[in-house]
């Protein structure tokens, strides 16, 4: 096992969060643009390297923000994100122009990042926590990801729900301590308990703690559902029958829930440079776009982590 980390990182999470989170007025370009999904994600990432100190980094995107086969199980998996068309993710106007210069600020400095079609970043992010050495550690605001922790193969979610600056470095004791299940359990938790953040309606009258009894009592969705049929299984009667109204959903849920493992990854090389691979195109990003102050944070990040 490496002694440095893989530092996967959630793209979409982190600079969804960096927009919000920065005025627009806070962060602009010369010509009045406005950078603060830009110059936010920029210095998350700074602070995630220089803190982490990994030795190799990617960025997992969304080509398919909302999978058709997810939207095949659950009609209403993300359908409240949804703006125009059901392909169309609904992103702030003044977002949509900053994803492309975070992108080339990323080329320029070398770091990968990319999306498979027809799966989610979560879905890169599993595949890259089951496939790499480890450790791995994912950056993300998604509480979808705490299923991938993983003590034996190194494997830690950086949950950044309050902020890069207030990030939760969850093990699996922190996972059973907050939510009382093991992350192996935690998708067939979310589904029983469900998500409103992706449309996932859960079994009506079941919250957390109800929802992490039976995944405790039966384990997964498929032996809380075999359960049912069993008489002797010991359901009180009231939520025998909210689960079994709910059955249809929960056998869908499971595929929905759990991040893919298994997508073909496009590049397999994340080593870390310690300077810029194109230092000129990241000083011609940083003066355009009036983001010297967070491309030399980066910088910095990089070269100092021995």
């Amino acid at each position: 096992m490496n002694q440095r980390p893989l530092l996967a990182v959630d793209a979409p999470s982190l600079y969804f969060r960096a927009y919000f989170g920065i005025p627009e007025s806070a962060a602009r370009a010369p010509d009045g643009s406005p950078v603060n999904a830009v110059r936010g994600f920029t210095d998350m990432l700074a602070t995630l390297i220089r803190t982490r100190r990994p030795d190799r980094v990617v960025c997992a995107l969304d080509a398919s923000w909302r999978p058709e086969w997810r939207v095949a199980l659950i009609p209403s998996y993300k359908a409240h994100r949804v703006a125009v068309a059901p392909a169309v993710e609904e992103v702030p106007d003044t977002l949509v122009p900053q994803i492309p210069i975070i992108l080339e600020l990323l080329a320029a400095v070398g770091i990968p990042a990319f999306g498979v079609d027809g799966y989610e970043a979560d879905d890169v992010l599993g595949t890259l926590a089951f496939s790499q050495p480890g450790p791995v550690e994912v950056a993300s605001g998604d509480r979808d990801l705490f299923q991938l922790v993983d003590d034996a193969r190194g494997t830690r979610l950086l949950y950044c729900g309050r902020g890069v600056a207030k990030l939760e470095d969850a093990d699996e004791a922190l996972v059973a301590a907050k939510y009382g299940v093991a992350p192996q359990r935690y998708a067939d938790f979310a589904a029983l308990r469900g998500d409103p953040s992706d449309g996932l309606p859960g079994v009506a009258g079941v919250g957390e703690k109800t929802a992490a009894r039976l995944v405790e009592r039966y384990g997964g969705l498929d032996d809380i559902l075999a359960a049912l049929d069993d008489p002797a299984a010991g359901f009180a009667a009231g939520l025998r029958t909210k689960l079994a109204a709910a059955r249809d959903y929960l056998r869908a849920a499971g595929p929905v829930v759990r991040v893919a493992t298994d997508v073909p990854l496009p590049v397999t090389a994340f080593a870390l440079p310690a300077a810029p691979v194109d230092a000129d195109a990241l000083m011609a990003l940083a003066e355009k776009w009036n983001l010297a102050g967070p491309c030399q944070r980066l910088v910095d990040a990089m070269s100092s982590r021995d």
